[in-house]
């Protein structure tokens, strides 16, 4: 399939969601990715102790602002069987865009770009960046920011958390940065 095909292919979505509680199962979802591979949520949960999903955006500074940090976590974390995909719901941005900003910032995590909001609204994200957290039973354990503006790093406490089998203390916080068009 051409690359622009596969940037046309549909999410298939299961399940509904409206404002996913913690520990309720997170809808399974399956999409083409922008690097040309196809991800199934329910088959990364097999192999992964938790699962990262990150709605993302080349053209959001907040999103952005991130990118160092969220290299380096997906290289320690991905030792530890943490998957990290980010989802990037802007109608704005292209497969080639978001390939090109992976480059530059070294990422290697994957990409489904989401421009018609499907996987957005399914999640019920809001923002870039806004993270889901959910273990290798498919569970969400955590929603909300990577980090404060104060440098509280809730994303990293939340996996550690969950790795090491503790409660995760804030497993929910407010998500701060670009709004998602869902319109």
């Amino acid at each position: 399939m051409r690359p622009a095909r596969r940037a046309a292919a549909l999410l298939l979505l299961t399940g509904t969601a409206s404002a996913l509680e913690i520990g309720e199962t997170v809808p399974s979802f399956t999409g083409m990715t922008v690097q040309g591979s196809s991800f199934s949520l329910a088959d990364a949960q097999k192999g992964h102790r938790a699962i990262v999903v990150m709605f993302r955006s080349t053209l959001c500074p907040y999103s952005n602002s991130y990118n160092e940090l969220l290299k380096n976590m997906t290289a320690e974390y991905g030792r530890k069987r943490v998957l990290f995909l980010a989802v990037h719901s802007d109608r704005w941005e292209t497969d080639d865009d978001i390939r090109a900003h992976g480059r530059k910032y070294g990422h290697t995590f994957p990409v489904i770009r989401d421009p018609d909001g499907r996987l957005a609204a399914l999640l019920n994200a809001r923002r870039t960046p806004e993270v889901f957290v959910m273990d290798g039973d498919g569970k969400l354990r955590y929603h909300g920011r990577i980090a404060s503006k104060l440098g509280t790093p809730d994303l990293r406490n939340a996996l550690d958390a969950l790795l090491a089998g503790r409660r995760i203390e804030r497993a929910e916080t407010k998500a701060f940065g670009c709004s998602i068009d869902r319109s």
